[in-house]
């Protein structure tokens, strides 16, 4: 964290009340839960120069359990939005959000009405799921035989 940084959040930590012994440096265990938060190293594997792993994840448990990260990012977000600092225009495609892996082949028309108790069902559920995939099937082997088919220089078209 640069000292700009820190100076920024300073002021939104909690401060000891000397009934609870000595505090490590806040600056020295919120580094030790960033590092770990970017490199995803394991607690116990935090380098020393952060302190005690043990405090380091006691006091991110304690802080997550009782919301002050969230208070804090508030605090943090509030102040800087009130200075213009924070552009809130954003965009997002389908890189950045992804589908559900269950939306993933979704019905395009719906379901068929359900016949009377007399009428004969001529097509199947799953002959219609077959035909589907068969369908899918005849355009994946016409792409592979167009991009066999393109010249060995030219660029490929990924869908």
């Amino acid at each position: 964290m640069t000292d700009a940084e820190w100076d920024r959040l300073r002021p939104f930590l909690p401060v000891s009340n000397g009934r609870c012994g000595r505090w490590r440096d806040h600056r020295q265990v919120i580094d030790g839960i960033l590092h770990r938060v970017r490199t995803g190293v394991q607690w116990r594997d935090l380098p020393e120069r952060f302190g005690p792993w043990k405090t380091a994840y006691e006091r991110h448990r304690l802080r997550s359990a009782e919301g002050t990260r969230e208070r804090l990012l508030q605090q943090v977000q509030a102040a800087a939005d009130a200075a213009g600092e924070i552009d809130w225009d954003i965009a997002a495609d389908s890189t950045v959000v992804r589908a559900h892996q269950h939306a993933a082949g979704a019905r395009t028309e719906p379901p068929p009405a359900p016949a009377s108790k007399g009428a004969e069902v001529v097509e199947h559920r799953c002959e219609t799921s077959w035909r589907s995939l068969l369908a899918r099937l005849v355009e994946v082997v016409q792409e592979v035989r167009a991009c066999a088919a393109r010249a060995p220089g030219s660029p490929a078209n990924s869908t």
